[in-house]
């Protein structure tokens, strides 16, 4: 595999999607095969990359540079640092986990599986992408799948059986409802999410495209104007070109990550999705936000990034406690887990915004850790639905007797969500705490109450659908007993407690790529500086510590 292993992870679901178009949807197990194969090649793949990658080292890694226009400076380059590789990874086990989520589908099952090979393979895109054209390009292309799953496999809410218009004739199926932002049907929420994805990814092009014209250099490559890009002091409508364009970068892609108050099309979606959209959503999709801003504005406007980055500290609390509230109260199960994935966004923000090696270290692994509990809570919601056909919280209870596998995974899942000890969750979430506290306590605070609030609206939630009285209407419904039943929550359990127990390569992996961004940010003593003529004849590891400034741990492979 060696050199050409993001090929791999890359092209393999796309080619999977391909093999499909040629089966018959009456081929079920064939269909099933391709798209299990074809996922599984990623997985391996990936999991070579992430065990192989060279923290010591550092750096992008895996190179692979195809070029598509020498006259645009556009090229289809590809490569891994210690932050895209985590994030690789976990797309390719939501991928592989969600065809065995989806494995009972019956309803164009191969069209199904198609738009989930090529999201997924679309959000691999972005993660891998050393190209601003290409990572936009993989970045728009993770919506269509997303408007086509939901609105066709997805599935309405409680609210919708009672749309109507002002006569009292129902509008459920005409083309009207679309644009009625106060119903809550599948097509709604395939709309909505269309429509705020793309006019944020409007701005943000925006953004990428001041940047290759005003760099001067022609290109796209990401390496190249991070290294050469000189975008400061351009007097633009009252200000400067580099805030302007990192304000556009900012808030177009902090829409998906979702940073309140751009959030509402999230949880609506996430209620809409069919399990394996909502896991790959919730899982992947949402950190395409939060990865888009650290490749972008962290590596190409550095400075600019240390003086705006305070806004994303504020608006993060929103997040933390809207999203919070709105999930304690909520009586859907996936407008629960919706608005908690919305929460604990804010938390990957706070340590952005922190700018600390430890916190940003604990926002990406956060990012990994909350794409195996949120993909675990999301899949067993799926699997109540399809056994009881409601998400009515209330109306549930008592299933623990008839489904005591998912009960029991129910368990692992919120415990995850929490950061309980033992899964990796925690050590993101201490990490961000303990990184973030020196520079904004008032927030560190709320993200712990938050911590509390998440405790109590998924105890709730739990005790609510499997403790209690069970309505003998729902006696019909059991457990998962199949091996393709089981072995998707079996993989993100054991992927987030393994990493729980033994984080250290994940965090060497992670460190290698987040301490010389954070160098390069939060630097304040040019090295040409310190090498002048005049400095004495020292290192500049002894000119920096009698500055007082200290370097970062350099990660060692375990």
């Amino acid at each position: 595999m060696g050199e050409y292993a993001l090929l791999y992870i890359l092209f393999a679901p796309f080619f999977g999607a391909l093999a499909l178009i040629f089966v018959s949807n009456r081929q079920a197990l064939l269909v099933r095969g391709i798209a299990a194969g074809s996922a599984f090649i990623s997985l391996m793949a990936s999991l070579y990359l992430f065990y192989t990658y060279d923290p010591v080292r550092g750096g992008f890694q895996f190179i692979q540079r195809f070029e598509w226009s020498r006259q645009l400076g556009i090229s289809l380059y590809l490569g891994v640092d210690g932050i895209g590789t985590p994030l690789v990874l976990a797309s390719s086990i939501l991928l592989f986990a969600g065809i065995f989520v989806s494995w009972h589908i019956k309803d164009r099952a191969k069209e199904f599986y198609i738009w989930i090979l090529i999201l997924a393979a679309a959000t691999i895109g972005v993660f891998m992408s050393l190209d601003l054209f290409f990572l936009y390009f993989f970045y728009e292309m993770s919506v269509i799948p997303m408007y086509l799953l939901l609105g066709m496999w997805g599935s309405h809410t409680k609210k919708y059986l009672e749309m109507t218009d002002p006569e009292g004739v129902k509008q459920r199926d005409s083309v009207g409802f679309i644009f009625n932002f106060g119903s809550n049907s599948k097509e709604y929420a395939a709309m909505k999410l269309v429509l705020f994805l793309s006019a944020f990814a409007v701005a943000a092009f925006m953004g990428i495209l001041l940047i290759y014209k005003y760099s001067g250099l022609n290109t796209f490559d990401i390496l190249v104007l991070r290294e050469h890009a000189n975008l400061m002091n351009i007097p633009v409508l009252g200000t400067t070109l580099d805030k302007i364009i990192w304000v556009l970068i900012f808030f177009g892609f902090a829409s998906i990550a979702p940073l309140w108050p751009l959030h509402s099309w999230s949880p609506v979606g996430h209620a809409a999705a069919p399990a394996a959209t909502s896991m790959l959503h919730a899982g992947v999709l949402m950190k395409l936000g939060h990865f888009s801003i650290i490749r972008v504005a962290f590596e190409i406007l550095p400075e600019t990034t240390q003086e705006l980055m305070p806004m994303a500290a504020v608006l993060c609390m929103f997040s933390i406690v809207y999203g919070g509230f709105v999930a304690y109260y909520a009586k859907d199960t996936k407008y629960v887990i919706g608005y908690s994935s919305s929460s604990h966004m804010g938390y990957v923000f706070l340590g952005m915004a922190a700018l600390d090696y430890i916190s940003l270290s604990g926002a990406v692994i956060y990012m990994f850790a909350h794409a195996m509990a949120t993909g675990m809570l999301f899949s067993m919601a799926g699997w109540v639905y399809d056994q009881t056909h409601t998400r009515d919280i209330p109306s549930l209870g008592g299933l623990s007797n008839k489904m005591p596998f998912i009960s029991a995974c129910f368990v692992v899942g919120c415990m995850a969500s929490i950061g309980m000890p033992g899964t990796i969750n925690f050590i993101a979430e201490v990490m961000i705490i303990v990184g973030s506290w020196n520079k904004y306590p008032l927030q560190v605070i709320v993200a712990v109450l938050g911590i509390v609030l998440t405790m109590a609206y998924l105890f709730k939630m739990m005790r609510s659908l499997f403790y209690g009285p069970m309505d003998q209407k729902y006696s019909h419904s059991h457990d998962a007993v199949a091996f393709v039943d089981r072995l998707p929550l079996l993989i993100m359990i054991s992927v987030s407690v393994g990493f729980g127990l033994f984080p250290m390569h994940l965090y060497n992996v992670v460190r290698s790529g987040v301490d010389p961004l954070i160098s390069k940010i939060t630097r304040v003593v040019p090295v040409a500086e310190l090498q002048a003529p005049e400095a004495p004849a020292t290192s500049l590891h002894e000119q920096l510590a009698a500055r007082g400034a200290q370097l970062p741990e350099v990660p060692v492979s375990q």
